[in-house]
Order: C-alpha cells, then structure tokens, then sequence
C-alpha cells in the first residue's frame, strides 16, 4: 500500500521548496527563499515553518533532495550533505526520511551520511524520472533562478551522460545561467548602446531577474533574491540597474535604450540554452517534444523554439506551483509509488 500522503522536499542554496503529493496527485507546492549561507542555523526553523504551511500531517513520510551542499557556507560536499540531513533530522525527529540519490533511488539518512556524493545535487534526476513516465523520448529543461538542467531522456529511461555538476557542466547537461539570480556579465560581454555597443562592467550591478521583469516575463513578486543595490524590484529600480551596467544611470539612458539592452541580454540567454539543447538532444528522438519546468520554463520553450521543436510544460501535468518547485514534486511523486 502506498502511502496517502508524502511532502517531497529540495533543499537549495538559496530557497526551499516543498510539494505535497496526496492520493498520487500534487495538493501543494511552494518556493520559500532562505538563503543558507546567511542563516544557518535557522534552517530547522524554516522546514518546521514549511512544513505548518503546508498542513503536513504528522508521520508523514519526507523525500529529500537537496544542492545546498555546493553553498561557500561549507568546505566540502560531504559538509553541506550532512548539515542538510542534521537539519532535516532535527525538524522531523519522529518521521521516516527518504533521501534521493544521483542512482535513481531513495537511502536512508543514515547511508546518505555514509555516501554524501550520492545525495548531493540529485535534484535533476529526480524531474528527469518523473517526466520520462510520460514523456519517455523527450529531452526535460528546467530553467530556475541560477541554474538550467537539460536533461535527455530515452525509452522511457534519464540518459544523462554526467551524474556529477562537474560532469554535466562540461557535457552541456548543466548550465550556469538562471532568470533571477545571475549577474548580466556573466550573460554577455557587450550590449547594444546607441548606433554602437559597449562593453559590460564586471560588478554584478544587475542580474537576469532584472531583465526578465524589465521584458514582462517575470513579475516583480517572482524576483523573490536581494537585488545588487538593495532597492526594491519596482520598474524605476530595474531600469537603474541595468543602466549601470554600462556604467550610465537613469539620467543619461532612456527607456528604448533600456529595452534594447534588456532583449539583447534575453536573446544571449535564449541562444545559449538553445545550442546547449541541441547538444544533448543528439541521439535522442528527433520529433519528442522539449519539456519545460521551472521558473523560466519561458525560456526553454523560446529556446526549443529555435531549434524548431515542439515543446509541452511540466505544468500541464504536475501544474504550475509543482512546476516552478519541479525536484520537490518530484521526489514527492516518486516516493509516493513505493509501497510503505
């Protein structure tokens, strides 16, 4: 008998997320940000408040993924795995813990401390797993705040050729480049400046969130990181921003100099997820559609649209909320088909 109810969790370095799966089906997900480097010690207090907020019933059975591990807060992975598990073991003394490994399968607390390479960053798989039960010839994006996941998955099985981040950034799998947290610099060099270009200050004065809301595909309640200046995410706040990454401020760019640099910014992130996606997609199905999670799900789907490939979401199954927190929901679901 499975069990009726199964709060999946992903503990990044930056937010939690958790989704609740009941009767098979996800009830609840969310996106806490937290960012652990900063306060560590309150992390148990942040699952505990997840975990009210969610309406989790006591007993419940937990599924753990996590990449908090690569947070500058510890000096190896081993470290960051066993502060996540001591976490997660304070929070919910009297609970089963599964946690997911890079494998493919759900360990115990106690064998996940013994083996911490193979609990940490094992987020990717879990999604990958979860699209491949209906999708099983189709390539899985998941664009988020600071990282992109592509993933290939073939006959019904994940078919990545890295297991580890160091592994799947040099094979394609793995990007680098999310929607709210990273720095215009490490986008492009230059942007558009008048009939010529500039060249791009390397002082993280803005990030892609800033882009992406300035462009209308984000909402300023979706920018939920601290911004470069500490000001709010209102449009007068984003267009300083990224004025002064060509070291100008709102007084000498107006707005159609703003909007050239925004979608000359967006347009780079587009392309290199698209030549990334093409990378992986070779050897798999050449018709199966794209899927798309997370955050920037939207650029996932511009990007398959470039290579001309047909693409669905993650929300059309799982939902939306699910989608954006897609690990969690998806060690959620996976845990939830394991008989108790």
């Amino acid at each position: 008998m499975t069990p009726p109810i199964v709060a999946g969790w992903d503990i990044g370095g930056v937010n939690v997320k958790i989704a609740v799966v009941e009767d098979g089906r996800v009830v609840h997900a969310r996106t806490r940000p937290f960012e652990i480097q900063r306060t560590p010690a309150e992390l148990v207090g942040a699952l505990r408040a997840a975990a009210r907020a969610a309406a989790l019933p006591s007993g419940c059975p937990h599924a753990l993924t996590m990449t908090a591990e690569l947070s500058q807060l510890f000096r190896t992975k081993r470290e960051g795995v066993t502060f996540v598990l001591d976490a997660f073991s304070a929070a919910f003394p009297d609970d089963e813990i599964s946690v997911y490994t890079v494998d493919g399968c759900f360990v115990s607390p106690e064998e996940a401390r013994r083996y911490p390479l193979q609990a940490a960053a094992a987020n990717w798989r879990a999604t990958a797993s979860v699209v491949a039960l209906t999708w099983p010839n189709a390539p899985r994006i998941d664009v988020g705040s600071t990282t992109t996941d592509i993933i290939p998955i073939a006959a019904g099985a994940v078919a990545a050729a890295g297991r580890t981040d160091a592994e799947r950034l040099s094979n394609g799998e793995l990007l680098y480049l999310g929607v709210l947290r990273t720095p215009i610099e490490a986008i492009v060099h230059d942007v558009p400046l008048g009939a010529s270009s500039a060249g791009v200050s390397a002082e993280a004065f803005a990030l892609s969130g800033d882009v992406h809301v300035w462009n209308g595909d984000l909402l300023p309640a979706d920018y939920d990181t601290g911004t470069p200046d500490g000001r709010p995410v209102a449009r007068e706040f984003v267009r300083e921003r990224l004025a002064r990454i060509v070291c100008a401020d709102r007084e000498t760019l107006d707005d159609r100099a703003i909007d050239h640099i925004a979608a000359h910014v967006a347009d780079a992130q587009i392309a290199r997820t698209s030549a990334a996606l093409a990378r992986v997609r070779v050897g798999t199905a050449p018709h199966a559609p794209v899927v798309a999670a997370g955050l920037g799900a939207f650029v996932a789907e511009r990007a398959a649209r470039r290579l001309v490939v047909p693409c669905v979401t993650l929300a059309e199954t799982l939902g939306s909320a699910a989608s954006r927190a897609a690990p969690a929901a998806a060690v959620a679901v996976l845990r939830a088909r394991i008989p108790a």
